[in-house]
């Protein structure tokens, strides 16, 4: 257990910080994706941006994932479509619960007790998509 403590001070932190800058706030993601603020805009920018900085240094600097491997991002062989595909459905499932899977867990926490029916339609879709995976075109 005590292992895990790491995690969970981690995952604490990271719920904090986008309380508090309102990543997780429904009216937020409303005024996103109606295209009338710049505030989610930045914050996912940022995240980007981030990302990429700290890839970049972390090259250059050789540093080492848990496993001893070099850190690399794999290169994606297939087209784009199925990635323009799969972020329409993503972008329809946030903008019609009004969160993206790491915020539902942190809405729970902050006392918004109906997501907790949007986290059980997630795992039943995710359920049935492993059921249908084969059968699915990818």
């Amino acid at each position: 257990m005590g292992k895990y403590i790491k995690f969970f001070v981690v995952g604490l932190f990271f719920g904090i910080v986008l309380v508090k800058s309102e990543a997780v706030s429904w009216y937020r993601i409303f005024e996103m994706f109606k295209f009338q603020s710049f505030h989610m805009y930045g914050i996912i920018g940022t995240a980007v941006a981030t990302g990429i900085i700290l890839l970049l240094v972390s090259n250059q600097l050789k540093i080492k994932t848990i496993n001893g491997s070099n850190l690399k991002v794999p290169l994606k062989e297939r087209g784009l479509t199925r990635y323009i595909l799969g972020g329409i459905i993503f972008g329809l499932g946030w903008a019609l619960c009004g969160a993206c899977p790491g915020p539902m867990y942190i809405l729970v926490g902050t006392g918004v007790f109906s997501i907790i029916i949007v986290i059980a339609a997630a795992l039943l879709g995710t359920y049935v998509y492993g059921l249908l995976r084969n059968k699915l075109p990818h």
